[in-house]
């Protein structure tokens, strides 16, 4: 590798360590953002609550009833059963988890717990009251009576199942008489195997009491709502990245993780009171799928097929589905069952996090890090279950509410890290191109120079040639034919000379037609006319120039130049020679595929068929010949007032004259 690719692999990877650090650091910002806003919301909530009655003492008792039923309107608590009994709140009683699955008790038989409030220390306000609990666990319907007059109420038939991650908030209006509050009075109805859970309530000023209850909104289910949205939303989009890219599972592993995430939180921002067992299968299904997605997910990362746990993990996730099914009821009474399968889920997440993490320990460090999420995820699950069972105070947080955010986290981090080692990796490509690019510039640069040197020698080669051919079938016969007349003494000094300017023109035309002429015929024939002037001047014959703008011929060439400058000679020749003439009219014109140059004289005319029939036509076939040579066509039109003879050339060769 080169010091230059070296360098531009340091700057990658530096570059990539410094966006990490940035992605940390707005990660830990985040954080500590939501953090400070929940002690904010706190600090203003606790200052506001000098005007309101905190709760902790109560009265309750419990009552057994045949099933759920509709709710009274009105409740007088001296008409209830004598049998209250003075209890502290926070109120979580201890559950038997292996009594509450048990099947025994009828499907159809509830309890009502009914809590009974004092409102006797509650200081005097004009402002509207509102009672306000951090939780009430129950799996039935819950309500809240004033001075027995029914205030709220959540009003479904069967058990509830996502009424715990909800706040109580009632506004309690006026009462119709103008009477104060005096008591408050919680009905709770549940299974009977169940056991129900009440934080410490408050009672105030709806305005003091707002500021509690919305952090808590916020924090335990709109913020997971959003989180879990947009994660969603990620899911959806690496969906149709799959789509394009099918051979690449990982967006489509990702898709899954998102939809089962999704589904698995349903219950923490659903505020709507869901009683259908359907919706309690998905919910609590969805969480094996999401362990079983991850262990797919780390089984692609660590490279290893870990048959038996895949086996294993597949099978208990299909197990514990069919046995789930509502239209089964294999395990019945499913809402008492649930915290048992939420342990056998535990211990599946554990089996996945450690098995996956010691096979990724050396193979991939971002299995190790799906490992350590899962983990986490797994000790947020663990503190839900010890919630929702009654094994830590109700007035605590449901953490399993950001699992969400700790798997979308730790995903993003891979996929953020995938994208920014492609662009590294292009980046990278892109480097080994351009040298590979610039190399072969260099080979072809030197190439060309090499194929210039012998297009240059052969085009040298060529042109001598041709120059030698020319002068011998022109300059060098001319010559010859001199020097014999003059060895046998049959030419007279005059003619020899007459001969000698012929040589002495035809080479100045040799030597023309090397000229550049930028494909311009104008030019061509202009040094014609600079060559032959003087000629014809000594001649006394006068000659009219007549030209005008022409198009560009591409294909003139100096072999073509010389054609067509011996043609237009050769007719200026015969002139001289033959036709007695005192003017001579040069003419060109533009037509639509070809150009013509037409040279026209007043002498005596010929027969110009029997010229070119006869020994003495040998210059017309000549001036057709090279006419030819050049794509070109000649003719001639004599009469008793003169000749013209005109000179067509194509403006493409392959024309043809009109």
């Amino acid at each position: 590798m080169s010091l230059g690719s070296a360098r531009r692999l340091l700057e990658h990877f530096s570059r990539y360590r410094l966006a990490s650090f940035w992605a940390n650091v707005v990660l830990a910002a985040s954080v500590a953002l939501l953090v400070a806003m929940a002690a904010f919301f706190g600090t203003t909530g606790a200052a506001q609550h000098n005007a309101a009655l905190h709760l902790t003492q109560a009265d309750w008792q419990v009552q057994d009833a045949p099933g759920f039923r509709a709710l009274p309107l009105a409740v007088d608590s001296k008409a209830l059963p004598s049998a209250w009994q003075p209890v502290e709140l926070p109120l979580a009683l201890p559950i038997a988890l292996l009594r509450q699955a048990d099947g025994t008790v009828s499907a159809g038989a509830t309890r009502i717990t009914w809590l009974r409030l004092s409102t006797r220390n509650l200081p005097a306000t004009p402002a509207p009251l509102a009672l306000y609990g951090a939780r009430i666990k129950t799996d039935g319907t819950i309500a809240v009576y004033a001075n027995g007059r029914l205030v709220h109420r959540a009003q479904v038939q069967g058990p509830l199942w996502n009424s715990t991650r909800t706040p109580l908030w009632v506004l309690l209006g006026k009462t119709t008489d103008g009477a104060p509050l005096n008591e408050i009075l919680v009905r709770m109805e549940h299974t009977r195997g169940a056991q129900v859970a009440v934080s410490s309530l408050w009672l105030g000023p709806a305005e003091a009491l707002e500021a509690r209850h919305r952090t808590r909104q916020w924090l335990q289910q709109e913020l997971p709502a959003m989180l879990s949205a947009a994660f969603m939303a990620v899911g959806v989009f690496a969906l149709f990245v799959w789509f394009r890219r099918s051979h690449e599972t990982g967006y489509l592993l990702f898709f899954n993780l998102a939809t089962t995430s999704f589904l698995r939180s349903l219950h923490f921002y659903v505020d709507v009171p869901i009683a259908n067992d359907w919706f309690a299968w998905l919910t609590v299904n969805s969480l094996f799928w999401l362990v079983a997605v991850v262990h797919f997910a780390l089984r692609q990362l660590h490279g290893r097929p870990l048959r038996w746990l895949t086996g294993a993990v597949v099978a208990w996730t299909v197990l514990i589905g069919v046995l789930t099914l509502p239209g089964l009821a294999v395990l019945r009474n499913t809402p008492q069952v649930t915290p048992l399968i939420y342990l056998g889920a535990a211990l599946m997440g554990v089996a996945v996090a450690l098995v996956g993490g010691l096979s990724a320990w050396r193979r991939s460090s971002e299995g190790r890090l799906v490992a350590v999420g899962i983990g986490v995820c797994v000790l947020l699950g663990v503190s839900d279950w010890l919630l929702q069972n009654n094994f830590v105070s109700p007035e605590g947080w449901y953490l399993g509410a950001y699992t969400n955010a700790v798997t979308f986290s730790v995903f993003g981090v891979l996929l953020y890290r995938r994208y920014v080692n492609a662009i590294a990796e292009v980046e990278r490509v892109n480097a080994s191109l351009a040298q590979r690019l610039a190399a072969r510039e260099a080979e072809l640069e030197l190439s060309h120079r090499r194929l210039r040197e012998v297009e240059k020698k052969q085009t040298i080669s060529d042109e001598r040639q041709r120059l030698m051919q020319d002068m011998h079938d022109g300059l060098g016969s001319s010559l010859i034919s001199a020097i014999r007349s003059v060895e046998g003494g049959s030419m007279s000094d005059d003619k020899v000379s007459q001969v000698l300017k012929g040589c002495l023109d035809d080479l100045k035309l040799t030597i023309d037609s090397m000229e550049p002429l930028e494909d311009d015929l104008l030019l061509l024939l202009a040094t014609l006319r600079y060559r032959l002037g003087p000629r014809l001047e000594s001649s006394g014959v006068a000659l009219q120039w007549q030209v005008q703008e022409l198009p560009a011929l591409d294909w003139l060439d100096p072999t073509s130049a010389l054609h067509i400058l011996r043609i237009v000679q050769e007719s200026i020749a015969n002139v001289l020679r033959h036709t007695r003439a005192t003017e001579i009219r040069v003419a060109t014109e533009a037509q639509a595929s070809g150009v013509r140059v037409s040279i026209e004289d007043n002498g005596q005319g010929f027969d110009a068929e029997k010229a070119l029939a006869g020994a003495g036509g040998r210059g017309m076939q000549n001036q057709q010949r090279r006419a030819q040579a050049v794509g070109g066509e000649v003719s001639w039109r004599s009469g008793p007032g003169g000749t013209l003879f005109t000179l067509w050339l194509p403006l493409k060769r392959g024309g043809r004259a009109a």
